[in-house]
């Protein structure tokens, strides 16, 4: 393992982080800021609880999970999509870097700044309602796998995308129904058993009712059902990424 060659694209990726710190940082913080005030004033005062926990304490994993996927998949998919756009990634295929290498520089940087951010969101969220943390281990566990799974999922989009159109296709017209149709702001216990169903089929379901129960011990799905969902997930993306290196499916043609 050439630790010099991941440690180098890590540091370059986290550099880039540095060099756009308003949107990289600020801009997650503001947003979430105003999703509570509207939320907290909107619904927040209609309905007061959900299982027993306020609903502004209820929908903060909700608001964490949405501003972890957005983070990684933005920072897996951009981190190898602009070598790619500039051609500097033939620099990169061409040194003796293993493919391992490539993937734990460019994932391994985009699930530390989705990390980071996550944590941030969290304690912004604390300073708006009263967080409590029942399983921390467990909350460390869904962060850190989702985090990792969703910069390996932006990672392939960087090397499926051939423009910015494409690049931007599924973060932002795929990722934000899913959240918000995945319980982040509600029970899928409120809607008609129909419903119920096919929000069964939506996978970020499992992870807001995961990290939820991590915090507060309710869930839509058993936690640990969606404990594997997310394993299930990874090593899905971990086959697709294995596939593209061994083939070089946009990336030597």
């Amino acid at each position: 393992m050439n630790f010099e060659a991941v440690k180098s694209i890590y540091r370059f990726e986290m550099a880039r982080t540095r060099r756009t710190l308003v949107q990289s940082v600020v801009s997650p913080v503001i947003s979430t800021s105003l999703y509570f005030i509207v939320f907290g004033a909107a619904i927040g005062s209609r309905v007061q609880e959900v299982e027993g926990v306020p609903y502004g304490a209820f929908i903060a994993p909700g608001l964490i999970m949405l501003t972890l996927l957005n983070q990684c998949i933005s920072n897996g998919s951009f981190g190898i999509y602009f070598p790619k756009f500039t051609g500097t990634i033939y620099e990169i295929l061409s040194s003796p870097i293993s493919m391992t290498e490539i993937l734990l520089g460019y994932v391994g940087a985009a699930a530390t700044k989705g990390l980071i951010v996550g944590a941030i969101i969290l304690a912004t969220a604390s300073l708006f309602v009263d967080i409590t943390i029942a399983h921390p281990v467990m909350m460390v566990l869904f962060f850190v796998l989702t985090a990792v799974s969703f910069s390996l999922f932006g990672f392939m989009i960087g090397i499926w995308a051939k423009d910015f159109e494409q690049l931007n296709l599924i973060p932002m017209l795929v990722v934000p129904p899913l959240v918000f149709l995945g319980g982040s702001f509600y029970s899928i216990d409120m809607l008609p058993p129909f419903w119920q169903t096919v929000s069964h089929f939506n996978p970020v379901l499992y992870l807001v009712s995961g990290f939820r129960w991590s915090f507060y011990e309710i869930a839509d799905v058993d936690p640990m059902v969606s404990l594997a969902m997310v394993v299930v997930f990874l090593v899905a993306c971990l086959s697709i990424t294995a596939f593209i290196f061994r083939t070089g499916y946009k990336l030597k043609n």
